[in-house]
């Protein structure tokens, strides 16, 4: 079987609101969910809906009514009875994952056109909730003894990292939170606080910037939300009904940001050095919770060909890599080396790189192993800035970098992020002419 090539066509989202109390926590995101398709779609009036055969939707949270948005969306949008759609959870990587699952369709010939969506919400917490029973304990007995099992020295992956695992990650739980793994990678390397809030403050200045120089036009979608109402003390009150307003710009930027704010913020609670080191993880280098939609159109080059499309970028490398989960922050250096190779390229190549920053931390020693110099990654701010809602990222990483390439006239991209539990997810992009 020959594989076909595939291609993104394009891809939009809405601006990414603050979790806890942002702008679209009154807003049904398999709604806005509606409106972000279909508004992708009919940037594309060639394509037509009746082509979309399968709408994949990256989400992490889950489990709540709202959740229910397999069929919602598509639905929502207009699209026929007859489009299919799928679930695709994997942590952070969900919407990446789901854009890699309908570029092998496409590879393979089972479909022709689909779009990579991701919704999140984080705002209202995550997970669907569940009484506490007998088999909570049960599972927590069962991850202590995995705990005792994985503390077994283990060998480094010596074809990945310039640097040697130390005994007390090695032998540290490998069930740990995200802040956690942070700060492992932190020691690992040696990062100091000022270097973290330093690449923190330049994110959301770059940003700031990109939003100032109209960057973000083409890729955030303006929407009109209801202004939730809350309380004085931040509950958001949902019986009150607000004012219906214009939502275009990611809310987590902050352009006043500077090293002196940033040097005033605690370390986050819970965190601990196994070497008794500085602890450097905080909010300010840390990204924050996030509500969002993301989405992006693929198709087989010679479907685009036919309709006389413009695509912006071929999809040439795909991968996921998995790394020891106490360093789970560099999962994305596996990841995008399988991918290098897939895509049959060298790290040298990329010209330019969307790098999910879920933490200043694992952002700084990735592209230091990956061979990547700084100025490539990140130009127009990442997720220090922008947000991260979870499945919402992956898709918005891959349209990002597409559009960027377009805009330098650069010839490779890579979009990839770290992934919870020890892994990394990439996909290289070659620019269309």
């Amino acid at each position: 079987m020959q594989l076909r090539n595939v291609v993104l066509v394009d891809g939009v989202r809405s601006a990414f609101a603050r979790g806890a109390r942002g702008r679209l926590v009154a807003t049904r995101l398999d709604e806005l969910g509606a409106r972000i398709l279909r508004t992708l779609l009919d940037r594309q009036p060639r394509v037509g809906d009746a082509r979309i055969e399968d709408v994949g939707i990256g989400n992490v949270a889950g489990g709540r009514s709202e959740f229910s948005y397999l069929g919602n969306v598509q639905r929502l949008a207009g699209l026929p009875l007859e489009a299919c759609s799928f679930h695709s959870n994997r942590q952070c990587g969900s919407s990446m994952e789901t854009l890699h699952r309908i570029v092998m369709g496409i590879m393979v010939g089972s479909l022709d056109c689909g779009v990579a969506m991701g919704i999140e919400r984080m705002g209202r917490g995550l997970g669907g909730g569940g009484g506490r029973s007998t088999r909570v304990n049960s599972m927590t007995q069962k991850i202590s003894e995995l705990n005792e099992v994985q503390r077994a020295p283990a060998p480094d992956h010596d074809l990945y990292f310039s640097v040697p695992f130390p005994e007390y990650i090695r032998s540290s739980p490998w069930l740990q939170s995200m802040v956690q793994t942070a700060q492992n990678v932190a020691e690992v390397y040696g990062l100091t606080r000022e270097a973290l809030d330093r690449f923190a403050v330049e994110s959301h200045a770059k940003a700031h910037a990109a939003y100032e120089n109209g960057i973000y036009k083409d890729e955030v979608v303006a929407v009109e939300v209801e202004e939730p109402v809350f309380d004085e003390e931040g509950n958001w009150q949902e019986e009150e009904r607000g004012a219906i307003v214009s939502f275009d710009r990611d809310e987590c930027i902050r352009p006043g940001t500077t090293l002196e704010k940033l040097a005033k913020l605690k370390p986050i609670p819970g965190t601990i050095s196994y070497d008794d080191r500085e602890i450097v993880i905080t909010a300010g280098n840390s990204c924050p919770t996030n509500d969002g939609v993301s989405a992006a159109l693929l198709m087989s080059e010679e479907k685009a060909r036919e309709l006389r499309l413009e695509p912006l970028a071929r999809i040439v490398g795909m991968a996921v890599g998995g790394v020891k989960p106490q360093l789970m922050g560099l999962g994305p250096v596996v990841s995008s080396k399988k991918a290098f190779a897939h895509a049959g390229i060298e790290a040298g190549q990329i010209d330019r790189v969307e790098f999910n920053e879920a933490f200043a931390a694992q952002v700084l020693p990735s592209i230091r192993e990956l061979g990547i110099p700084a100025d490539r990654v990140n130009v127009n701010g990442g997720s220090l800035g922008i947000g991260h809602p979870l499945g919402a990222t992956g898709a918005r990483l891959v349209t990002t970098v597409a559009k960027e390439l377009r805009r330098c006239g650069g010839r490779y991209g890579l979009a990839t992020q770290c992934i919870g539990a020890g892994m990394g997810i990439s996909t290289v992009i070659e620019r269309l002419d």
